[in-house]
């Protein structure tokens, strides 16, 4: 490459999953992509927009084939595509196919479709650019997931375990999620592991879906479950004559409260009552839960945990990568969703994150009330450049107000007042090169 490409400024986003089925179409970061686009259409700098995968959510369309989704997006998004012509015409966009969009790579039509938009599509799986000194290597990071991985690259009938999963489970919440009493359901793809979906939709069901009269009625009983597992354990103890005193000292503190001591007594017992019941029969079920588990392990009937590893395989790629080109210290990837910056060996990590919600797990400060599922946006560009003192990369945030009060009922702030996230995008690094340690 010449000096004018070694000198060039590179802007990275990846995971924005645009499209789908039904309510998967809305975009709700769209006006911000926009005027982040637009910013790049009047820059000065020598600059170049990679979008490292991901960019469409190819596989959450299940009724239209081929170039149609192609066609539909058009018709859907045309100020994007508008925008991204006028971008393109001012910057080089490159667009690297990922998982959820590996059909680009098996159509040739795509590559013509996108040029019109002055956006270069590349089929490989991996892109390089040179930086200053330093070589980086970009791929979406799917390859590295052994339930994403396309095996047949460019092969347009691939699918792997998460096309399934995809067109299965993520296209039908599209199709159904307005039909709850919130439009939630299609957030089902901010939802990683996927292992949480089970966690997250009993979270959703309990603070959205149920009955409130039904919700509020638990909830007592739910939140002072610990207190009632402790005094069910203490009743117990003064049944068979072990340890009166902390039943007596109740019964005599909640007798001076007259009325109000009498109700709280009342559902202080009904919950012990219930807390005694589940303590007696939970004690069999968890060793019996063990005992399957263990022949279960013993058979091998499961011998791959699905729960992909979001660091040690891209620590690894990244290690081949450096030792097979020395002069690649950058490893640039998207995919898991987890925007960062990890040194390995003499080189970077950087993960791109995603422009969808990202959904934080926050348990309740008491009682056994299901988890909560906090929602957050950390909109990011990552910008490498080559600087006096090596190559800089730098998360840019790109300003969007975190859906929290729309989308979180007044019980789930309730109970987890004080665990609200706070997640930061990771500080600038810095990568020496050579001729900066030289000087």
């Amino acid at each position: 490459m010449g000096a004018e490409a070694e000198d060039r400024v590179y802007y990275v986003i990846s995971d924005l999953h645009i499209g789908g089925d039904e309510q998967l179409e809305a975009v709700e970061f769209l006006p911000e992509l926009l005027a982040f686009l637009d910013r790049l259409a009047h820059t000065e700098e020598n600059a170049e927009l990679i979008i490292n995968g991901d960019a469409f959510g190819l596989w959450e369309f299940t009724e239209i084939e081929g170039i149609e989704k192609f066609e539909a997006l058009e018709e859907r998004y045309p100020t994007l595509f508008e925008q991204l012509r006028e971008t393109g015409a001012n910057i080089p966009i490159t667009l690297v196919p990922g998982n959820h969009d590996h059909e680009l790579a098996a159509h040739e039509a795509y590559v013509e479709r996108f040029a019109a938009y002055n956006v270069d599509l590349v089929v490989e799986q991996s892109i390089e650019r040179v930086v200053g000194e330093t070589r980086i290597h970009f791929e979406h990071g799917h390859q590295q997931d052994p339930n994403n991985r396309i095996e047949d690259w460019g092969n347009p009938h691939a699918s792997p375990l998460g096309y399934y999963f995809n067109t299965l489970v993520t296209s039908r919440a599209g199709r159904l999620s307005d039909r709850g009493r919130f439009n939630w359901l299609k957030d089902v793809q901010a939802v990683t592991p996927t292992e949480r979906i089970p966690a997250w939709l009993i979270s959703k069901y309990f603070y959205r879906e149920m009955n409130p009269l039904i919700r509020y009625a638990l909830v007592p009983f739910l939140l002072l479950f610990n207190i009632s597992a402790v005094l069910a354990v203490l009743a117990g103890l003064d049944l068979v004559g072990i340890w009166s005193w902390p039943v007596e000292w109740t019964t005599t503190a909640l007798g001076q409260l007259g009325t109000a001591g009498t109700a709280i007594w009342f559902l202080l017992a009904v919950n012990v009552a219930v807390a005694g019941l589940l303590l007696l029969v939970g004690i069999p079920l968890y060793f019996l839960r063990r005992d399957v588990r263990q022949t279960v392990n013993r058979f091998g009937v499961f011998e791959t945990d699905l729960t992909v590893n979001t660091v040690e395989p891209y620590e690894d790629a990244a290690r081949a990568v450096f030792e097979a080109k020395p002069d690649t210290r950058i490893f640039c990837y998207g995919h898991t969703h987890r925007p960062s910056i990890r040194p390995v060996e003499d080189g970077l990590l950087v993960n791109t994150g995603t422009w969808l919600k990202r959904l934080h797990r926050r348990e309740g400060v008491i009682g056994i009330l299901p988890s909560v599922f906090y929602p957050t946006y950390q909109l990011s560009a990552v910008r490498i450049a080559a600087e006096p003192e090596g190559v800089s990369v730098e998360f840019e945030p790109i300003q969007k107000p975190n859906p929290t009060p729309e989308e979180l009922t007044r019980t789930e702030r309730f109970v987890t007042l004080g665990r609200e996230p706070d997640p930061d995008l990771p500080d600038r690094a810095v990568l020496r090169t050579e001729q900066s340690r030289r000087e």
